[in-house]
């Protein structure tokens, strides 16, 4: 069953959103206290922290930001180095080009299908299925309105702030009407202990939550996230997938590797190191616990 808290208050929030942008900028802890207390429903303890999401907001707030690893490994391009450095080239998907501004890509070079993705920030996104569908000039207000924004600063996710905004265009590796099934494995201080698997996306999108030997962990679903109910099937090379995941992960806290596999072929997606901001509404309160359990961070506190 999920979340009660998932009940939004519509009054707090009309009254909120005129100061928002305010408190953000004079007070990021205040805000994020605040952001926390309203989506969660629980107080934000900073000075103690004992929950998963609350030790992603002390990530957020004081940690990741003065990381240069982090935010390189943060932002789209950033990502391949960090990957070619750790010797996993071979699961980059393969890119046409990385550009500046819209007006230097040249569409006519580009294949029928290609997906376009701002380099600093999350779900600035566009896929492109058919380019003769393709509508340009719509994509270009949406691509230079993002490109202006500072992502870091709008979402108090400030790792994301010293990022250079540029367009990214990938390889469209789904079908025609659908997305590949994407592995979301969460690592904490280097060791992957649960994950959520992502399928049916562009069709039916559903989200099955695991323990990382794919025991479900039905309790961790967040956010009213509805999951498939058939049995998922576990790709033959999962353990390799897991050692990738590890492997990138283990310089950091926490960080979710995002990969997908197809037909046994592992291709990186990107690395997330505060999941929805840290602001999840766990189907079972108590994962919150036990997922707090599996991150240390009792060095950076001590700081």
């Amino acid at each position: 069953m999920a979340n009660p808290n998932l009940k939004e208050n519509k009054v707090k929030r009309a009254f909120a959103l005129p100061f928002r942008n305010v408190i953000k900028v004079l007070s990021p802890v205040s805000y994020v206290k605040h952001q926390y207390k309203y989506i969660t429903h629980h107080k934000l303890n900073l000075k103690n922290p004992t929950r998963y999401t609350e030790k992603l907001q002390y990530l957020r707030l004081f940690v990741y930001p003065k990381e240069p690893l982090v935010i390189k490994a943060a932002s789209r391009d950033g990502a391949r180095e960090f990957l070619k450095e750790k010797g996993y080239e071979k699961i980059l998907i393969p890119i046409y080009g990385i550009y500046d501004k819209f007006e230097d890509i040249d569409f006519d070079k580009l294949p029928a299908q290609f997906v376009m993705k701002c380099t600093h920030a999350c779900a600035f996104n566009e896929i492109v299925r058919d380019k003769s569908k393709f509508d340009k000039e719509s994509s270009k207000k949406k691509f230079n309105k993002w490109l202006k924004t500072n992502y870091g600063n709008k979402t108090v996710e400030k790792h994301y702030s010293p990022i250079k905004p540029r367009i990214i265009i990938e390889k469209y590796l789904g079908e025609i009407d659908s997305l590949p099934t994407e592995y979301k494995i969460h690592v904490f201080n280097g060791v992957a202990k649960s994950m959520y698997v992502v399928t049916g996306r562009g069709k039916d999108i559903r989200y099955n939550n695991y323990y990382i030997d794919w025991k479900e962990f039905d309790g961790s679903q967040f956010n009213g996230w509805k999951k498939r109910e058939e049995k998922l099937p576990i790709p033959k090379n999962w353990d390799e997938m897991v050692k990738i995941a590890e492997d990138l992960a283990k310089d950091f806290p926490f960080v979710r590797v995002d990969l997908y596999n197809i037909d046994g072929k592992i291709y990186f997606s990107e690395l997330t190191f505060t999941p929805a901001k840290g602001t999840l509404i766990l189907d079972n309160d108590k994962c919150d616990f036990e997922m707090g359990e599996w991150l240390d961070i009792s060095k950076y506190l001590k700081n």
